[in-house]
C-alpha cells in the first residue's frame, strides 16, 4: 500500500485549471477537485472511480478515485487498468461527453485513456490512474 499523506494540496493543471486535491488516508480516498465547486452529476466510470460533471458547461468538476493507493499501484507490467465497463449502460450522447471530457485537460493529466481489443470489431475503454502529477505535489 502507497504511504501518500496528501491532506490538502493545491497545484495548477497543465491546462491553468486551478486543482485541489483532497486525500482521506483512512478511506484511502482521492478527490481531485478542477476549478470551481459548482452543482455537478457524478458518474461512476467503475466501482471505484466517480466523475462528476457539470453537463451544460461539459465540464469535469472532480473525479474521485476509491481506493486510490490500488487503482495508482504499479505492477510488473505497468500500472493497473480498469476497464469503464459502465459507460456501456449510459446514453450514447452521455458516453460521448464523458469521453471528450476525460481524455481532455485537466482530467487526462491524472485519468489516462486507452481501448481494449476485446473482438475484431470490439473495443472496451480502459483507464488507468495517472499517480505521478499527484505524487509531485504529496
Amino acid at each position: 500500500m502507497n504511504e501518500l499523506k496528501i491532506l490538502k494540496t493545491r497545484m495548477v493543471a497543465r491546462d491553468g485549471t486551478p486543482v485541489k486535491l483532497i486525500y482521506d488516508e483512512e478511506g484511502d480516498i482521492l478527490e481531485i477537485l478542477f476549478g470551481e465547486a459548482v452543482p455537478s452529476t457524478g458518474i461512476a466510470l467503475t466501482d471505484n472511480i466517480i466523475l462528476h460533471l457539470e453537463r451544460k458547461q461539459k465540464r469535469a468538476v472532480s473525479l474521485m478515485l476509491l481506493n486510490f493507493s490500488i487503482l495508482s499501484e504499479q505492477t510488473e507490467d505497468g500500472p493497473r487498468s480498469f476497464a469503464l465497463e459502465k459507460l456501456r449502460s449510459l446514453p450514447e450522447e452521455l458516453q460521448e461527453l464523458i469521453l471528450r471530457v476525460i481524455t481532455t485537460l485537466p482530467v487526462n493529466q491524472f485519468l489516462k485513456m486507452s481501448q481494449l481489443q476485446t473482438a475484431p470489431m470490439k473495443q472496451m475503454p480502459v483507464a488507468f490512474v495517472e499517480s505521478q502529477p499527484m505524487l509531485a505535489y504529496a
